[in-house]
């Protein structure tokens, strides 16, 4: 099937085409005629299915088949849990609603508060947003949201884990009661099934790929001593002539150490988590993109909405906490059916771990062990501390019924002073508390 059998307009499908994308993915053709028929939705999709596009492009439809003249009301309203994703979000809107006569701005903390507000004072259709930054606009009133017909919350499941569900609480009491609303979340954990219940009216359920791998990554796991690790990693990079290579750490301070060991090393590395500024982040990213930075080491949060195009490595230089975060790291890699290499560095300290996302995958991963990097076999696993200086317990990361262990934060978080900082968490981290930042100056793009 082609998203020409989608009810897409013909400006719609020009801009698709230009993309070079012929026919929908799974969750797109599922997802797409649902939001066209005006009905809520709760979709199941996990990073690299196009689940993006499976909200953007009948959004789009639907907003332009009635824009009128004169000041325009803010009609949809997305929210992300993450810079980095409300960026690509924002991007793909831009990307897909060129020929349209349709307004959009992407607003988050980090950033100078002021182009943000010059942009949606020049009239908007679309906003993407982070919670805690769409906050600070409505508490200084420049933002009005009592005309929004659209209502996306994107990777709910993460916003969940990073604490936002007050502020979402505080968001949909703003929006009136009539509109559509659309939730997209990679897990249903009871706390996902309770928004769902608050937020959706007769929703219909799709899903696909559900904590699966894409088909098109090639899994393998390196087992080595923790101590080695680093070593391994720049051995892998040289020797296979990586060029571009996305590595994950647990946390923040792994990162940080990990990048400058690479550049020690003679590998360009830059990371990018969320105790970086959004102009150091942003520049890590574009270096990436561009090729000058050949590894970016990220944290899990910082690393949602990185959508590299034809990405080919991926590195867990140590395996998540939880089981369902392999699937996502993973899937920055093999997007729209495009082939990936995604590698896991296992030291004895993570094969409980390692069972954990096997058992989640419902699938062995093959296992190579590199000639001269061989693990002792007589080395003792020493405890794995997470994000809450607890120890992990081998049962996916979980030290009980809830989801939230790494990188996880009290449920109110709590405001950034003057309004002028916007919420955000990398994985791993051991404080419950926002960061501060400088403010950049870049601003937000506008699409017109």
């Amino acid at each position: 099937m082609s998203f020409d059998s989608l009810g897409l307009s013909t400006e719609i499908l020009r801009a698709i085409a230009e993309q070079n994308y012929h026919e929908p993915t799974p969750i797109q053709l599922k997802a797409i005629p649902v939001v066209l028929s005006g009905k809520d939705l709760m979709a199941g999709a996990q990073t690299g299915t196009g689940k993006t596009a499976g909200f953007t492009l009948p959004m789009l439809q639907i907003l332009s088949s009635s824009t009128g003249r004169g000041r325009r009301p803010l009609r949809a309203l997305v929210l992300t849990p993450t810079r980095e994703l409300a960026a690509q979000v924002s991007e793909s809107i831009q990307t897909y609603g060129k020929y349209l006569p349709l307004r959009s701005t992407v607003i988050y903390g980090g950033v100078n508060i002021n182009p943000q507000i010059k942009a949606i004072r020049a009239g908007l259709d679309i906003l993407v947003a982070t919670p805690g930054r769409l906050l600070d606009h409505v508490s200084q009133g420049t933002l009005d949201l009592s005309k929004i017909e659209i209502l996306v919350l994107d990777e709910a499941d993460r916003m969940l884990d990073m604490g936002f569900i007050h502020d979402i609480k505080r968001i949909l009491a703003l929006l009136p009661t009539r509109r559509q609303n659309l939730l997209f979340s990679a897990t249903f954990s009871e706390d996902i099934k309770n928004l769902a219940n608050r937020l959706l009216n007769n929703p219909v359920s799709v899903s696909a790929a559900h904590n699966t791998a894409a088909t098109g990554v090639d899994q393998l796991i390196h087992p080595v001593d923790r101590e080695r690790k680093r070593e391994l990693l720049s051995y892998l990079i040289k020797v296979g002539r990586w060029q571009q290579v996305l590595i994950f750490t647990r946390t923040k301070h792994g990162a940080n150490r990990l990048s400058q060991q690479l550049e020690r090393d003679g590998i360009s590395s830059a990371a990018i988590h969320g105790n970086k500024s959004q102009g150091a982040r942003t520049k890590a990213l574009a270096g990436f993109k561009s090729g000058d930075v050949r590894a970016l080491v990220a944290t899990d949060i910082a690393a949602r909405g990185i959508d590299i195009d034809k990405l080919p490595h991926v590195v867990n230089y140590e395996l998540p906490h939880v089981a369902e975060d392999y699937v996502h790291r993973i899937g920055r890699t093999g997007r729209a059916g495009r082939d990936g290499s995604a590698v896991s560095l296992v030291c004895v300290d993570e094969h409980k771990l390692l069972e954990g996302i096997e058992r989640l995958l419902k699938t062995k991963i093959d296992k190579e062990v590199i000639t001269g990097f061989e693990p002792d076999p007589r080395a003792i696993a020493e405890p794995i501390p997470n994000g809450r200086n607890r120890m992990a317990t081998g049962n996916n990361g979980r030290s009980g019924p809830s989801r939230r262990v790494a990188g996880s934060t009290s449920s109110n978080p709590g405001r950034s002073r003057g309004g002028q900082q916007d919420r955000d968490y990398s994985s791993g981290g051991s404080s419950k508390k926002p960061q501060s930042r400088r403010r950049g100056m870049s601003g937000p793009t506008t699409n017109r």
